[in-house]
């Protein structure tokens, strides 16, 4: 993850603490080729899965930014197997484009018995068939900054320059404590380890509502990297973390300020139409065997409520400053029925 589990719920470890992988492969696509790729429009795939947070990034980044036609994109099956991310919704269960059935066939033409995880999201080079990379953190920032000049016209800036050393301070935060935390307090194995994680999560959440309360996104007056970063866990909490995780001092949907900020987001285009509830549900509760041996998805909770008002624009503020909102999803890659609301 990113999301790396395969089904066999290998992130619980009886009697150790729940740590993310974080070797990944560093290589950046940049304007100026340093590390041997060059920004390039059709030459990459993106692999993303709408089950995973950390790739719903950057399926969300790339089509605000509109890169839809200059970056390809790969939806992997939530449901893993023993090789994790596979290509089972395509025809023959195999990508169309790469014309592979599992994403580790990627890796392992980059490099052979690769020792980290098979993670999304994953940028591929066409024409080798090799990953690029999958540093998830880096990945989504390139995209905003190196990508600029295959950008749609009216394309937001989510990485603003005067802004960057508060956005940077913003999402660390979020990622230990939220985007992380979620992890480690589904994931513990030690009452101690689990009461910590938990008790962070909720901690920096009602850090970050005072500063939602009064103006309408994290930072600045429009959407940046900050607010795609947050969301994600956000759109997940209820679905997911409150119950299968035991994330559950309250639910997103009980506090006032979060809930309106998470709605107003989800109701933005290129948010909301990249979110599969299907996908996310069926994950989480059939993938992560370890703590659901039983596999069994809940039928709740309703998921009405994220298309009720949220008043959120009297706060002010422009979501795309002085751009425009993404068009319409392209075919092919809208939401299927039942993972919406």
């Amino acid at each position: 993850m990113a999301d790396d589990l395969s089904t066999d719920g290998a992130y619980v470890t009886p009697g150790s603490d729940f740590t993310r992988d974080t070797n990944y492969i560093a290589t950046r696509i940049t304007r100026d080729g340093r590390d041997g790729y060059p920004v390039e429009a059709g030459r990459y795939r993106l692999i993303a899965a709408r089950a995973c947070p950390w790739a719903n990034r950057a399926i969300i980044v790339r089509r605000l930014l509109g890169l839809e036609d200059a970056l390809s994109m790969a939806i992997a099956d939530p449901i893993q197997d023993d090789r994790s991310w596979r290509f089972t919704l395509d025809p023959d269960g195999r990508d169309p484009v790469l014309g592979i059935r599992f994403l580790s066939e990627a890796y392992d033409r980059r490099e052979s018995g690769y020792p980290g995880g098979v993670s999304v999201p994953a940028i591929v080079d066409v024409p080798s068939g090799k990953l690029v990379t999958n540093d998830y953190q880096q990945l989504t920032l390139d995209l905003a900054t190196e990508w600029t000049a295959l950008h749609r016209d009216g394309a937001p800036d989510l990485y603003p320059h005067a802004l960057r050393d508060e956005i940077d301070t913003v999402m660390a935060e979020v990622y230990e404590d939220v985007n992380n935390g979620v992890y480690r307090a589904g994931f513990a194995t030690e009452q101690e380890e689990y009461e910590t994680a938990c008790a962070g999560v909720f901690r920096r959440l009602e850090l970050l509502a005072p500063r939602l309360e009064r103006q309408r996104y994290l930072v600045g007056g429009t959407i940046t990297e900050a607010d795609i970063r947050l969301f994600t866990t956000l759109v997940r909490f209820d679905a997911v973390y409150h119950g299968h995780f035991k994330c559950n001092r309250w639910k997103l949907s009980e506090h006032p300020v979060l809930w309106a900020y998470a709605r107003d987001l989800y109701q933005t285009p290129g948010f909301g139409d990249t979110v599969d509830f299907d996908h996310i549900e069926r994950h989480y509760y059939q993938v992560h065997t370890g703590i659901n041996p039983t596999r069994i998805v809940p039928l709740g909770p309703d998921l009405s409520g994220w298309l009720t008002p949220h008043h959120r624009e009297e706060l002010g503020g422009l979501p795309f400053g002085e751009g425009t909102a993404p068009g319409p999803v392209p075919a092919g890659e809208e939401v299927p029925e039942r993972g919406r609301p």
